[in-house]
């Protein structure tokens, strides 16, 4: 399991922008992996929000968010970034990152998140005027 450390939320008004950072600790790396953001909301389960690839750079982005958020990864730097715009109240949760097995929606989705036992601290994102 590599070690990473998730950093940027903020409290935010409607329609403002974020970038959250997922940075490895200190002895491990990020690079080669397939890296996934998630998400949990107060009283709901976790869920994939977008993911990047290690070897090809392949992305994916849940629906509820294409067009306003962005992944990249910054190999030399050895850190994956969520850019998030727009944000909407329904955007709140606490943001995750995770090296995952494969990025797509097949893999963001379903059993794979929901069995999942190895979240970090997270950063909280809260989307309110």
């Amino acid at each position: 399991q590599v070690q990473r450390v998730e950093s940027g939320g903020a409290l935010v008004q409607p329609g403002g922008s974020l970038t959250l950072s997922c940075a490895a600790a200190s002895g491990f790396t990020l690079d080669y992996y397939d890296i996934g953001w998630f998400r949990r909301a107060p009283g709901k389960e976790h869920e994939g929000v977008s993911c990047i690839g290690g070897s090809d750079g392949n992305t994916y982005v849940m629906d509820s968010v294409k067009g306003r958020f962005t992944i990249s990864r910054d190999n030399a730097k050895n850190t994956v970034y969520l850019q998030m715009n727009i944000l909407k109240p329904e955007d709140t949760a606490v943001y995750y990152c995770a090296t995952w097995p494969g990025c797509s929606m097949a893999t963001m989705t379903g059993h794979l998140v929901s069995q999942y036992d190895g979240w970090g601290q997270g950063t909280q994102v809260t989307v309110s005027s």
